[in-house]
């Protein structure tokens, strides 16, 4: 049965106005506040069973409203490249209220999604798989909730992976083709390989010819050849890997499979997936290895079965909002 189908039945004006109060009563409200909420109190009968039940919501959902405004706010001052201000600390609480009403309520709060789609020229959105062909024919396939910006010139065929993970096909040709992604950069001539990006890093993975990698610009490159595989993160790359590189690439027939991953690893993989936002809150299972192959169409059936795994809580918070523990 899959998750993703279930009607998810939307706040009453009840439900509404109680979460509204919370969020109102939060801190050191006035006497005025005070006196306003409690004759809403009396107003009517549901109006007190209503606010409990909100309230054991919000306070279950704040630990995970509050990691991913720390997130976000974290990779917001990457791309502004500001140091931190003093008023961090009203900043956070404000970007958690957002997070709150914005999140809970299903409409995702993602700005560094954002951020990414305004200097791509082609974007998937979660849970879709795009096809594109380039202007001299290569091909490339987005997996989930990717982004890519492509510069072609005279000397160069240069493409940016500023999000998620692609697939390319490229013909051959005089022209490098260059794929640039977190600092680093796969260089070919003609071949196809997968780019994806990890955390502050990113992974190249090739399924056919040879491709040149490099972590970053002091680098020496790397030649990979196929069922080959290298990640690398600040500047630095790691040991080249023997993979079955079709296994890894089975997203773009609908499949997404992991042998010995890290959970934290296949929860990223699963958010790109899934329309609203999963939160892990147990740091300890982060590295906990799991393995199988799943179909990507239903990712609250992926958490079932990882559930069955690893054997965390799991909390759905009004549609859009998974919280594990």
């Amino acid at each position: 049965m899959s998750h993703e189908s279930d009607p998810q039945p939307p706040l009453s004006r009840a439900e509404q106005d109680a979460w509204l109060w919370l969020g109102r009563l939060q801190g050191q409200p006035g006497d005025a506040v005070q006196m306003a909420f409690e004759r809403w109190l009396a107003a009517a009968p549901e109006h007190v069973d209503t606010y409990v039940r909100m309230q054991a919501l919000w306070h279950l959902s704040r630990p995970a409203a509050q990691r991913l405004a720390d997130e976000q706010a974290a990779a917001l001052q990457q791309y502004l490249h500001k140091p931190v201000s003093k008023r961090r600390y009203w900043a956070s609480a404000l970007a958690m209220a957002a997070c709150l009403l914005v999140v809970v309520w299903g409409a995702g709060w993602q700005p560094l999604r954002w951020v990414d789609d305004l200097g791509a020229d082609m974007v998937s959105a979660p849970g879709q798989v795009r096809s594109v062909t380039l202007s001299d024919g290569s091909s490339v396939v987005l997996d989930a909730d990717s982004a890519i910006a492509v510069r072609y010139s005279a000397g160069e065929r240069h493409v940016e992976l500023r999000r998620g993970a692609a697939y390319f096909s490229v013909l051959p040709g005089e022209i490098p083709f260059t794929v640039a992604a977190a600092g680093g950069e796969a260089r070919v001539l003609g071949t196809r390989f997968e780019v994806r990006r990890l955390g502050e890093g990113a992974r190249v993975s090739v399924l056919q010819g040879r491709v040149a990698v490099r972590g970053g610009p002091l680098e020496a490159a790397r030649v990979l050849t196929a069922d080959q595989q290298v990640s690398y993160a600040a500047g630095v790359s790691g040991n080249l890997q023997g993979v079955d590189a079709g296994a890894l690439t089975a997203w773009r027939d609908g499949r997404l499979s992991f042998y010995r991953a890290p959970l934290g690893e296949v929860l990223d993989e699963l958010r790109r997936y899934y329309p609203g936002r999963i939160v892990l809150l147990n740091d300890e299972l982060r590295a906990k290895r799991v393995s199988g192959s799943f179909a990507s169409q239903d990712p609250g059936a992926i958490l079932d079965a990882l559930q069955g795994v690893v054997g965390f809580e799991q909390h759905r918070l009004l549609g859009r909002l998974i919280i594990l523990r």
